[in-house]
C-alpha cells in the first residue's frame, strides 16, 4: 500500500529496552516523513525515558492498548523480547498495520514464513531490522566486491567478538532456547545476514555452540562454517568471552584479501543517546581503515560511511512510494534456516545440507 509524498507516518513502538531506546526510537526520530505517535511499555522509568526523550508520543501500557488506538497509527515497530516477535507481528497485522520486526523475526523459519505469508495474504508491508547491512565495513566489501578488487572470492571470515566474563541478568543470556536467546541469535543472525547479502544461499552448515560462563543457560561462543551454493565458504564467530579480538572482517579473493579489525562505530553513539543527524555520523578514522591487497603490496581503504537511519528511510520509500522493503523478509527466513542447521549440526557433530527450496524442518 502506497501513501500520499507528503503524508506523514504515524509509528507505534512496542518495548523501550536497548533495541527500542537506543536503536528504533532515535533512527526514526530523524527520518524525514516518520512521527513516533505511541510506545509500549510498562516500566516507570522507562516511561518517564519515553516522556523525557520523545515528548510528542503518547505511552501505553500494552499492546492491546496500542491496538485500540489502530486506527491512528499506520506502522508498528515490533522491538520487544525475541519470544513476543511473532504474536506481537501477527496482532499488527490483524489490526491491519504495516510491521518492522527486530531481529530475529522468529525463533524457527517455520514461525518465520508464517508472518511472512501472513502480511502477504493481508497485503501489508513487512520487514525485518537487520540494520548491520547498513555497517560502514559490510558496505565497503559490498563495493569491493562489486568492482571485483578481490578477483574471485572464495573465503569469507567476520566476527562478532565481546569480553563479558560476567553474564548480564535478563533473557539474552540467562534466558531459555525457548526465548529465542543466546549469542547465535542475538549477533549470529546479523553474521548469517551479512554472509547470505553477499554470497547467496547456503547449502550446507557445520557448526559448534557452547556455554563457557558460569550461569548462562544459552550460547556464548559459537562458530558456523557455511558453504554457499556459490562457492564461497563462510565462517563466522560469535563470542562473549573473547579476551583478544580477531579481525572483524577478512574476505579472501583470487587477486587480493580485505582485512579490517574493529566494529562499525555507530552502536557506541546510539547507546550514548546520541542520534545520527550529526554532519559526521558514520564516518570512521583513517586510522580504523582496513587494507586491500596481496603480499606486502597493501594499501588502506577508506571505509564506507555507516548509516544505519538508512533503514528507517527505505521504510518511508516502500510507504510512501511503493519501493521494495529495505530488507525483504524472505531473507530473514533463509537466514533462520541457517540457524536452525546450525542447531542441529551441533548437537549431532555433523555438517547439514539445506536443500534449495525446501523448508528446513522445525526443531
Amino acid at each position: 500500500m502506497t501513501r500520499a509524498p507528503d503524508s506523514e507516518l504515524r509509528v507505534g513502538l512496542i518495548g523501550y529496552g536497548l533495541a527500542g531506546s537506543a536503536f528504533h526510537a532515535p533512527l526514526m526520530a530523524v527520518t524525514p516523513g516518520l512521527r513516533l505517535t505511541a510506545v509500549v511499555t510498562s516500566d516507570a522509568e522507562r516511561r518517564r525515558r519515553v516522556e523525557r526523550e520523545h515528548p510528542g508520543a503518547t505511552v501505553v501500557e500494552s499492546a492491546e492498548r496500542l491496538w485500540d488506538r489502530a486506527a491512528d497509527l499506520d506502522l508498528v515497530v515490533v522491538a520487544s523480547p525475541n519470544r513476543t516477535h511473532v504474536p506481537l507481528a501477527l496482532a499488527a497485522l490483524e489490526a491491519g498495520l504495516d510491521v518492522v520486526v527486530d531481529k530475529p523475526l522468529a525463533r524457527t523459519a517455520a514461525e518465520g514464513r508464517r508472518v511472512v505469508e501472513e502480511a502477504r495474504r493481508r497485503g501489508r508491508t513487512l520487514t525485518v531490522f537487520h540494520n548491520r547491512r547498513w555497517d560502514g565495513d559490510f558496505q565497503t566489501v559490498r563495493r569491493l566486491l562489486r568492482e571485483g578488487a578481490l578477483g574471485r572470492p572464495m573465503r569469507f571470515e567476520s566476527r562478532f567478538e565481546r569480553w563479558r566474563p560476567a553474564p548480564k541478568p535478563g533473557w539474552r543470556e540467562r534466558g531459555s532456547l525457548e526465548e529465542a536467546g543466546g549469542i547465535l541469535y542475538d549477533l549470529g543472525s546479523h553474521l548469517v545476514d551479512q554472509a547470505l547479502v553477499l554470497f547467496g544461499p547456503v547449502r550446507q552448515v557445520y557448526a559448534e555452540l557452547d556455554r563457557r560462563r558460569p550461569g548462562v543457560e544459552v550460547d556464548d561462543d559459537a562458530f558456523l562454517a557455511l558453504t554457499h551454493a556459490s562457492g564461497v565458504r563462510s565462517h563466522l564467530w560469535m563470542n562473549a568471552l573473547a579476551a583478544q579480538h580477531g579481525p572483524r572482517l577478512r574476505v579472501l579473493g583470487t587477486e587480493a584479501a580485505y582485512t579490517k579489525f574493529g566494529l562499525d562505530a555507530q552502536e557506541e553513539p546510539l547507546r550514548r543517546g546520541e542520534r545520527p543527524d550529526r554532519a559526521d555520523w558514520g564516518v570512521e578514522p583513517r586510522e580504523r581503515w582496513g587494507v586491500l591487497g596481496a603480499g606486502d603490496d597493501l594499501r588502506p581503504v577508506p571505509t564506507e560511511r555507516g548509516a544505519y537511519q538508512g533503514f528507517y528511510a527505505g521504510v518511508v520509500e516502500t510507504l510512501r512510494n511503493g519501493a521494495p522493503p529495505p530488507v525483504d523478509p524472505s531473507d530473514a527466513v533463509a537466514g533462520l534456516e541457517v540457524i536452525e542447521a546450525a542447531r542441529r549440526s551441533a548437537a549431532d557433530g555433523t555438517a547439514v545440507a539445506i536443500e534449495p527450496d525446501a523448508p528446513a524442518p522445525a526443531v
